[in-house]
């Protein structure tokens, strides 16, 4: 009820700074979780910071890799997160432990790692110059199909569901397909004029309807819907719903997103820290929120349900979100704001059971005494929970980490009740339980090169401010 209070007014998407957080270390890229009470950020010296968004503090800090973080991905319960490294790895993390159940080493760098939407047996690894990879847990692996062309610059991503697969080489070919048998079921290429071909970059789906964005070197957004490309069928040519772009500047983009509901599209400048928003139904341009000068965007997160943007430059996450001015009249029109105390002169049986000086009743008195019985024991599920071919909400969720509060002055008799917080004092208490051995797999790909380097260390050695002047990647292991 309050979330439908919260955004039955104004528009839905953010128009103002909301303030910073800072992960104590340098942000590379965050993501928040179902329902977007918990963000997760990835840090260049390995560790995931894990941020209640409600209170705007940390909750857990996982010491995940050694290397920077690159990707990362919640499982739909919230209960696991995926990351990849620089280092080649990819892991899944528990997330109230903090323990590493599976890992895997790939023989080159890691772009992305995605979880299956709808459930946490698979992953979808894209390794660089290299096809998209399935990955399950049980250690096993299948390279997905590419085009004839034989690029292997490729992007991929889950659908909403899980389904399909979609990827995208740097020549615009875009194949969908089936995730389970692998067979290809739709294609198309993104074809610029006649004959030139532009190179598919990202792929982006929106949480709710079927509506997809592809982000290609045109510096050009293009936006689909999922069933014109699959009744299309192969070699299609499917027309874009939306094609997005800053005439003005022709600016490239970093990294894209869909709002919560699929309604807002943000696109963030690969140029400065400036983020742009369109309304997908239109394409026109509604705001552009400008970050510090001289800044440059790594990551952009839309808020699951709400109109808050995350977005990581120099290190640092900022925060967007709306004005929120109180309004106590749209609860109750017949309120009025008084600058002043104003002393009530109360009628003689105003607040008696029964009013003894009411003469004749109309009829309109007469249905507000009448009693009315209001429902508080059944509990209707909020739409922004529920997924479309779903009835109910998914209640099995991870929505907060239990965390103790930091007592300034203690009593002197008093101990932590929980040393697995991520907080400096030791216990004098038992010894930590023996961790458990978590499940290494290598993951053999054939036609890959170790001299490859990650995209992220690269740009940091051409570009310092990246690293906002703290201090280099990775962190010595303990």
């Amino acid at each position: 009820m309050n979330l439908e209070l919260l955004e039955s007014f104004g528009q839905n998407y953010p128009e103002e700074f909301d303030g910073t957080l800072d992960s104590l270390s340098i942000a590379v890229t965050c993501a928040f979780n179902k329902r977007g009470t918990l963000l997760a950020v990835g840090c260049n010296d390995g560790r995931i910071v894990i941020w209640d968004f409600l209170t705007r503090g940390i909750a857990k800090v996982i010491s995940a890799h050694v290397h920077p973080v690159c990707s990362i991905s919640w499982s739909r319960s919230g209960y696991k997160i995926a990351s990849a490294s620089t280092d080649n790895t990819v892991c899944i993390w528990d997330i109230l432990s903090g323990e590493c159940e599976q890992k895997y080493r790939f023989p080159c760098p890691v772009l992305k790692v995605q979880f299956e939407p709808r459930s946490m047996e698979r992953l979808l690894v894209c390794p660089m110059r290299h096809a998209a990879v399935l990955v399950d847990t049980t250690g096993g692996h299948k390279v997905l199909p590419i085009d004839e062309d034989g690029d292997l610059n490729i992007s991929a991503s889950f659908d909403r569901r899980g389904d399909y697969v979609y990827t995208g080489n740097a020549k615009g070919k875009v194949l969908v397909l089936d995730s389970h048998t692998l067979e290809i079921k739709a294609s198309f290429r993104i074809i610029l004029g006649t004959s030139s071909a532009t190179a598919v970059k990202s792929i982006e789906f929106a949480r709710r309807g079927d509506w997809f964005l592809i982000n290609t070197a045109d510096r050009v957004i293009r936006v689909y819907d999922s069933k014109e490309v699959l009744a299309c069928g192969k070699d299609g040519e499917p027309e874009p719903i939306q094609k997005l772009q800053d005439l003005v500047n022709k600016t490239m983009w970093k990294k894209c997103c869909f709002s919560g509901d699929g309604e807002y599209i943000c696109a963030g400048s690969a140029r400065q820290h400036a983020l742009y928003i369109w309304e997908k139904s239109i394409g026109n341009l509604v705001k552009i929120l400008h970050g510090t000068k001289g800044e440059l965007l790594l990551d952009v997160a839309w808020h699951p349900v709400r109109p808050i943007i995350a977005s990581i430059s120099s290190g640092v996450v900022s925060v967007w979100a709306q004005n929120q001015v109180e309004n106590w009249s749209a609860f109750a029109p017949d309120f009025k704001e008084l600058d002043e105390n104003v002393e009530y002169d109360e009628r003689e049986s105003e607040f008696d059971l029964t009013d003894e000086d009411k003469s004749v009743a109309s009829g309109a008195d007469d249905k507000e005494d009448t009693d009315m019985e209001v429902d508080v024991c059944s509990i209707e599920p909020v739409a922004a929970f529920c997924s479309s071919d779903e009835e109910n909400e998914n209640t099995g969720c991870l929505q907060f980490l239990p965390i103790a509060p930091e007592i300034e002055d203690p009593e002197d008799a008093w101990t932590p009740a929980d040393t697995n917080l991520p907080t400096s004092g030791q216990g004098t208490g038992p010894p930590p339980a023996k961790k458990k051995k978590y499940k290494s797999y290598d993951v053999a790909l054939e036609n890959t090169s170790d001299a490859e380097v990650h995209p992220l260390l690269s740009s940091r050695t051409k570009d310092k401010q990246v690293l906002g002047g703290k201090k280099a990647a990775g962190r010595p292991r303990k």
